[in-house]
């Protein structure tokens, strides 16, 4: 017995009609004709009684019809509240992100997203790059924001902006004073440079070398915001992303010139794992990420 023949019975009975019933559940007035005909060898009653015109819906047949009615409107609101669980924004978000992005673009968008969904929650881990990998790969993490995001086959990408690079430096350095810097302007100028194994310096040397420009690289870490404090107590200059670097400009601690390399970018994106669904949270959180990384900078702080 399957709920579509009960329901191709309650909507004979309630059209009073074989025909009717049955091209409203789209099978033949014989095939509705049998499927009933079934359905009371089953019961070991007879429904409806065929031999009066029209025909007369028997004692039984009405105490079954509003079993039926009943079980079906169940069926219905189980159906619907299952749709409404499903489609809920509630829960934990688990974000790994590099410190960088963490910092200066996560945190802001958290608070956004708990005020749109207050049942919502977003748990956020800043992480070494190759570390955000690990967590969202492990299932440690809903989703990763990183640069550089790596091609993986466990992984999807979703580009969230490029970010252009500029060089930064101490307000008192003699380059701070420039309106604009080409690569042999950095020609042996001390460098505090990120780690060797990080995607972002190799794309940082990669395009010196290709402006045939050397540096001196005093210092090197794995994060952003040590190296803005290594230049701020004048240790040498960097290439760091401008978006990374505003809050210093603005307040005069670090000096921030534009650099002639204009494919000198680092991507953005968001991490997490191909073969796992998202639920309806992350799905919105991500979504939420991707409208700010259209906005303007200056509008997207003021949220």
């Amino acid at each position: 017995m399957h709920l579509e023949t009960l329901r191709l019975y309650c909507d004979v009975v309630r059209l009073r009609s074989f025909s009717r019933g049955a091209a409203l559940n789209f099978v033949s007035q014989s095939a509705a004709s049998q499927a009933i005909q079934q359905l009371e060898a089953h019961l070991g009653v007879a429904l409806i009684d065929r031999t009066k015109r029209p025909f007369v819906i028997t004692p039984e047949g009405q105490t079954f019809y509003a079993t039926c009615r009943e079980l079906l409107e169940s069926w219905e609101k189980a159906k619907a509240e299952v749709v409404a669980v499903k489609a809920r924004v509630d829960g934990t978000v688990r974000v790994a992100a590099i410190y960088s992005v963490g910092l200066h673009d996560v945190s802001r968008h958290m608070q956004r997203f708990m005020s749109l969904y207050p049942e919502a929650r977003v748990q956020l881990e800043c992480l070494h790059p190759h570390k955000v990998v690990e967590a969202v790969v492990g299932g440690e993490a809903d989703v990763g924001i990183m640069s550089y995001p790596p091609a993986d086959r466990a992984l999807s990408v979703v580009p969230l902006r490029r970010e252009p690079m500029a060089v930064v430096c101490h307000p008192s350095h003699r380059l701070a004073r420039r309106r604009a810097l080409t690569p042999s302007d950095l020609a042996g100028e001390n460098f505090v440079a990120f780690d060797r194994e990080l995607t972002i310096r190799k794309a940082i040397d990669r395009a010196l070398r290709q402006h045939n420009v050397k540096v001196a690289v005093v210092m090197e870490f794995d994060n952003i915001e040590t190296i803005k404090q290594a230049i701020m107590i004048n240790a040498g200059v960097s290439i760091l992303p401008r978006h990374t670097v505003q809050k210093e400009a603005g307040i005069r601690t670090l000096a921030v010139v534009p650099l002639g390399i204009p494919d000198l970018v680092r991507p953005v994106g968001i991490i997490h794992r191909r073969q796992k669904p998202l639920t309806p949270t992350v799905s919105r959180f991500i979504e939420l990420l991707k409208v700010a990384s259209e906005e303007p900078v200056g509008q997207a702080a003021r949220r």
